[in-house]
């Protein structure tokens, strides 16, 4: 269903009550007009935005409302919003992509969860900022099916969206407002408060279990070597592994990119941040539940040529695969998945 015009309103109302509330820190010299202040704790880095395309109110409100619009997609039946689900920590439940019509892609939703710090985007890294990545999905046969020059007349055609282009980047709704807004918005949908944050941060020092502490020194130990490629704070180091899935990889992964032998089968370290919410797991998500995913390192993979060395037998004990599961679990930031900012506007 295509925006509504009483929601298409709300947005616009949105916009004006930010830019009323920004206007006295304006004028005390604090912010520049609408400016954005992403939600990033003390001692946590700030991602990099690109000069370009500086976080603003409107920009944000203008790439929210897009974000859940089913109009960019053919059949006017899929928005971003429909696989990325806020209480799937902005993943969905399939074990990959079901796009427009029921048509089944071949990689599993990734996260949107710190989206802002990626270097690069897609499971192989084929896209090298976020504006272009979005584009992807909308012009994918299998998600949202669409031509990029026919969604461009789609959106000219809308007045609203017009006037909150103009709004937001002072030109007329297109594909550079349509990319630049998403961006945008996905940018602010930080998390850094969960238990193991608040743990980290001495702010709580009971905010882990016991057993969470125990599986939280096993993570980071040499035993494991599970924090080698999952370090913090973004729990990524987001290079290109090969886990050791298979000897033979039917999506060969970062070599679609690069034609590198010694790529093949090693797709983009995803972040663990609320991964306890983002099941099923793996490029395919082969893997229902983190309990596989724990068995699958233990076992040390099948031994594909280009299997990261980390990946070997580990031994681990029930209660150590245990402590691990409680770790993984301290890392969902509820305060992320109930922030109704990264819901539609109602």
């Amino acid at each position: 269903m295509q925006l509504t015009q009483t929601y298409i309103q709300g947005v616009i109302l949105l916009i004006l009550l930010l830019m009323v509330s920004c206007q006295s820190q304006e004028e005390a010299g604090l912010i520049q007009p609408e400016e954005v202040m992403l939600a990033i704790p003390a001692g946590y880095p700030a991602p990099i935005i690109p000069e370009e395309n500086q976080l603003t109110a409107s920009r944000v409100a203008l790439g929210r409302a897009l974000f859940y619009d089913n109009m960019l997609s053919l059949d006017s039946t899929m928005s971003c919003g429909s696989c990325h689900l806020l209480n799937a920590g902005m993943a969905d439940h399939n074990a990959v992509s079901i796009g427009i019509e029921g048509r089944v892609g071949f990689r599993n939703v990734p996260t949107l969860t710190n989206i802002a710090y990626h270097p690069y985007f897609f499971t192989e890294g084929g896209s090298p900022s976020l504006e272009r990545q979005v584009l992807g999905p909308i012009c994918n046969n299998d998600e949202f099916g669409f031509n990029a020059a026919e969604l461009a007349i789609r959106l000219k055609d809308n007045t609203i969206y017009q006037e909150l282009a103009e709004e937001a980047y002072g030109r007329p709704m297109d594909l550079y407002v349509l990319t630049r807004a998403l961006a945008s918005f996905e940018r602010t949908m930080i998390s850094f408060n969960s238990p193991y944050d608040l743990y980290e941060r001495k702010e709580n020092i009971n905010a882990l279990s016991p057993e969470a502490q125990r599986g939280r020194e096993l993570f980071f130990s040499t035993k494991t070597n599970c924090g080698g490629c999952h370090p913090g704070p973004h729990l990524t180091n987001f290079a290109f592994e090969n886990v050791g899935l298979e000897k033979a990889y039917a999506d060969k992964g970062r070599y679609r990119v690069s034609l590198k032998e010694e790529d093949i089968g090693k797709f983009k370290v995803p972040t663990l941040r609320n991964v306890a919410l983002t099941a099923p797991y793996m490029h395919d998500g082969r893997m229902e539940s983190l309990e596989e995913v724990i068995e699958h390192y233990d076992q040390g993979g099948v031994g594909h040529p280009n299997q990261h060395p980390f990946i070997k037998p580990l031994s681990l004990s029930d209660s150590e695969k245990g402590e691990l599961l409680a770790f993984l679990h301290s890392l969902t930031d509820s305060s992320f998945i109930q922030n109704s900012d990264f819901l539609p506007k109602p």
